[in-house]
């Protein structure tokens, strides 16, 4: 909200002298329409997607994402992808077969400050570890 509010700020500052826009008023309008375009998009593939809480239950996730709940077990989890140097930090689950929530999972788990940029999740690490052992039984 605070992207798009600032741009429509910007937008009316920059009417407000002459009340119609005007050749000269042009770039005024173009660009904070394409950078709300762009933000759209960009908000739209990296946080809007985003689960509201995941909770970790052992053999299987609770994931809650507004007043809908669902639970995803272990062994229905195909693959668990977490980025680097991305704010927010994002987990991804690719599940075998879709849940409430579709096919994929994406939430930003808690993190500790660290100074490295490069460390890696222990969130993510320890998820995809008991992920393959849970698929390892699985497939026993």
């Amino acid at each position: 909200m605070l992207w798009f509010g600032f741009l429509a700020f910007f937008v009316s500052m920059g009417l407000s002298g002459s009340g119609r826009p005007t050749s000269r008023s042009f770039p005024l309008l173009v660009v904070p329409i394409l950078m709300a375009i762009f933000g759209f998009f960009l908000m739209k593939k990296l946080v809007w997607d985003l689960m509201d809480e995941v909770y970790d239950c052992g053999d299987y996730l609770l994931v809650r994402n507004g007043a809908e709940e669902d639970t995803v077990p272990l062994t229905n989890i195909m693959n668990v992808s977490a980025t680097m140097l991305i704010n927010p930090p994002r987990i991804t689950l690719k599940l075998v077969n879709p849940g409430k929530f579709g096919k994929e999972i994406a939430f930003s788990p808690i993190r500790r400050f660290t100074l490295n940029p490069f460390a890696k999740d222990k969130v993510s690490e320890d998820l995809i570890s008991r992920v393959d052992q849970a698929r390892s039984r699985r497939a026993v």
